[in-house]
């Protein structure tokens, strides 16, 4: 048995089957669509909701702590979320990637760019966990995990993939109420 495939195999076969086909077609209304009042978005900074995070032109709703209870997001948020707290940051943290924070991201306006970097968040982020191989799995995450430093990496990727699918799973739900609102002419 090797781990590695394995572990490549499990998030491959959700991104291949199940979440990239659904969001084939994202457009931009959807991927901005807020199903509730004071949902959390990806917003021009001009109309941020909570101190502007982002290093662009548009800003994620963001507080740390959450407030409770947790704001609804939207799959602008959401996408966002894995591209940058999820894919990026752990790919930099990790892998050699580019240096990736809430702060600094450019966040995308569109469906198209956000797919566009959640494509290339994915395709880093799998190349890192390939080039483990079967040693690199064993090695202890370290500091950038905090109190995980101390755990393996396998431990991590599979954290990684379990939020991808979660998440994924929210982005597909969200997707289904969005068109059922249409269908519904609400």
């Amino acid at each position: 048995m090797i781990w590695n495939d394995l572990l490549g195999d499990q998030l491959r076969f959700h991104w291949e089957h199940s979440l990239r086909p659904r969001l084939d077609g994202l457009t931009d209304d959807e991927y901005r669509w807020e199903p509730v009042p004071g949902a959390w978005n990806v917003r021009p900074r001009s109309e941020a909701r909570t101190a502007p995070v982002g290093g662009g032109d548009m800003v994620i709703d963001f507080a740390f702590p959450p407030p409770e209870p947790p704001p609804v997001t939207t799959i602008a948020w959401r996408l966002a979320h894995v591209i940058v707290g999820v894919f990026a940051m752990r790919t930099a943290s990790h892998f050699g990637g580019q240096p990736a924070d809430w702060d600094s991201h450019p966040y995308a306006a569109t469906a198209d760019e956000a797919l566009a970097q959640l494509d290339d968040a994915y395709a880093r982020w799998t190349e890192g966990v390939r080039g483990l191989g079967e040693d690199g799995l064993a090695l202890p995450c370290g500091p950038a995990e905090g109190p995980y430093a101390a755990e393996p990496l396998a431990v991590l990727v599979l954290h990684i993939h379990r939020e991808v699918i979660h998440h994924g799973a929210e982005v597909a739900l969200l997707r289904d109420l969005y068109r059922a609102r249409a269908i519904a002419g609400t």
